[in-house]
């Protein structure tokens, strides 16, 4: 979001220049907004606050505040900022990488195809170029490494997945076995972050909406599914979901969520998905954000 002409825009932050300095501080972007966080936890810690602060500052989203917006709004309505998107400084849950994971676990195997390196995982790539459709969802997940405090992990390497707009998985459904769209694999820079562009997935039933990924230490280690450091999955705020699923294309959708929630949820109901709950920004219309910081150990 662009400042208004008339606001003084400070060029540093506690003491750190801003990576885009004509924009607000809350617009600086996750991997600002991760090293705020721990900046402020190590001084409440020295001053003796420990506990309290790191509880404090675990309730607090990576991105600015939207106001909600109203289940079941149109297309143009912005949407809610939900979700906790940085967690504390504790290891990513390990989950299930589930039936479909296309990294040769369990049938096919994805990682090894030229073109699996990609940005853009809304085509299939190779014999197909089907394209995914949906709602539009950038999904930005910030890697972390424990060990040093939740640094930014330069080079680590992400393989995601997740299903279509129709509950369909791309090289297992029968309807989309010829295709491998909304599979990808991306290496972090510097700032630890992958990005990827794709489209908000379904709700299936006996399942709350969801995105796969697992972590690599490397591009190179994530060819083999043995070289895996971390496998998770990202939740989606309740609110954004109904809102999604008013749209046209996601019919079932409204029916299937209707039956799940996420406490109750096998895979997040352990603790509620609080660590795996993604922060939402941006509209339908335009395109939705999805952020969530992933400390592993690397």
């Amino acid at each position: 979001m662009s400042a208004q002409p008339h606001l003084l825009i400070p060029r540093t932050f506690e003491g750190r220049p801003l990576p885009h300095p004509d924009e607000p501080v809350f617009d600086q972007g996750l991997a600002f907004d991760v090293e705020t966080l721990l900046n402020r936890r190590q001084v409440l810690r020295a001053m003796g606050y420990g506990a309290v602060g790191a509880g404090l500052f675990s309730l607090v989203g990576c991105a600015p505040a939207i106001p909600s917006a109203t289940p079941g709004a149109t297309s143009g309505t912005s949407a809610a900022t939900s979700g906790t998107g940085v967690a504390e400084c504790a290891t990513i849950p390990e989950e299930t990488a589930g039936p479909f994971p296309g990294d040769g676990t369990n049938g096919p195997d994805v990682l090894n195809q030229s073109g699996v390196v990609r940005a853009d995982i809304r085509s299939s790539f190779g014999s197909s170029t089907t394209l995914a459709s949906g709602v539009p969802l950038t999904i930005r997940l910030a890697i972390l490494d424990i060990a040093q405090s939740c640094a930014p992990i330069d080079g680590a390497a992400v393989y995601l997945w997740h299903c279509d707009q129709a509950g369909r998985y791309s090289l297992y459904s029968s309807s989309a076995q010829s295709e491998n769209y909304l599979r990808g694999v991306q290496a972090a820079g510097a700032d630890g972050i992958v990005t990827f562009t794709s489209i908000f997935p379904a709700c299936y039933s006996g399942r709350w909406p969801h995105i796969h990924f697992e972590v690599y230490p490397s591009l190179e280690k994530a060819t083999n599914a043995g070289n895996k450091i971390a496998t998770s999955q990202v939740a989606l705020p309740e609110d954004i979901c109904n809102q999604v699923y008013a749209t046209s294309g996601y019919e079932q959708s409204v029916q299937n969520l209707a039956g799940v929630s996420l406490a109750r949820d096998n895979v997040f109901g352990d603790d509620g998905g609080v660590h795996e709950l993604g922060a939402i920004s941006g509209a339908i219309a335009g395109g939705l954000a999805v952020d969530l910081s992933v400390p592993v150990q690397a």
